[in-house]
């Protein structure tokens, strides 16, 4: 299997992060997760993203075990989920995680979804554990520009990241560029759409164009547009062809033809409007 080096991004922080790891979301809680990570792993990822959502970090701290890569070397994240949220509850959530990761420290630990009330707290909690250095990089999941702009008013460290819906239809230039102001990393998650990225006359045509599918020109894309990306697949093939996208660039006029794409779509919820 071919060995691809995936570089990284530096966040403000200076921990260095890569430009694309593997979501797994929907990847299962059984054997197919771990074959899945194994799989990235052996493919040059060095990051993978979960969730305590998922249900599935105890087979992602399985398959890094038995990957027999360094830990040192991946790049792990997890989240808090809604009904955990508060300063208690997200120390105790925090350490399960830790538990089930069958780790003694996260590279990233996010907020979900931003929620009225406990938020805060949250962020507290996660401030002192990063200051402990049990977390190497805070941030956050989901928040627009209001949700944003509180917690950092009412925060004493700013969110290292923000990991949000972002693809061809979703573009949101005025959050990216509130993000790169504020030193926020931007993360996309549904990158390829659940694949309906192929399904776009316009990324057909820079297909043929440049020799790449469909989904490597929108992963290519977010890359140029500076988002870290976590596509989620369980099969081999993809998890590998996702990961060339480091061997070729968009024109600038290609990337803009992209961002027209933009029609304010969502496919997953709305955070003013979460019901999750």
């Amino acid at each position: 299997m071919a060995d691809t080096k995936i570089p990284t991004t530096k966040l403000y922080n200076g921990v260095e992060m890569p430009w694309l790891g593997l979501g797994v979301h929907r990847a299962g809680s059984g054997s197919e997760v771990i074959a899945a990570i194994q799989c990235a792993l052996q493919a040059g990822y060095r990051s993978i993203d979960t969730a305590t959502y998922y249900q599935n970090e105890h087979r992602v701290g399985e398959a890094v075990i038995e990957s027999g890569v360094a830990r040192e070397e991946i790049f792990l994240t997890t989240k808090v989920w809604n009904s955990d949220q508060g300063y208690h509850s997200t120390i105790k959530v925090f350490e399960t995680s830790l538990e089930k990761l069958q780790t003694n420290y996260l590279d990233l630990y996010l907020i979900h979804w931003p929620q009225t009330g406990t938020t805060f707290e949250t962020w507290k909690a996660m401030e002192e554990l990063y200051e402990k250095g049990q977390i190497r990089a805070i941030g956050v999941c989901n928040f627009l520009i209001p949700h944003l702009k509180r917690l950092m008013e009412n925060s004493r460290i700013k969110p290292m990241i923000n990991q949000f819906e972002f693809h061809p239809e979703l573009v949101q230039p005025e959050l990216l560029k509130f993000c790169r102001e504020n030193q926020i990393q931007p993360e996309a998650w549904r990158p390829i759409m659940k694949g309906r990225v192929n399904e776009i006359e316009l990324l057909q045509k820079l297909s043929a164009k440049y020799q790449k599918s469909p989904v490597q020109i929108v992963l290519r894309w977010d890359i140029q547009k500076g988002v870290v990306t976590i596509p989620k697949s369980v099969t081999p093939e993809r998890i590998i062809s996702n990961a060339a996208v480091f061997d070729f660039e968009l024109a600038e006029e290609d990337v803009a033809l992209i961002d027209k794409l933009d029609r304010n779509v969502r496919m997953g919820e709305d955070p003013n409007q979460i019901t999750i």
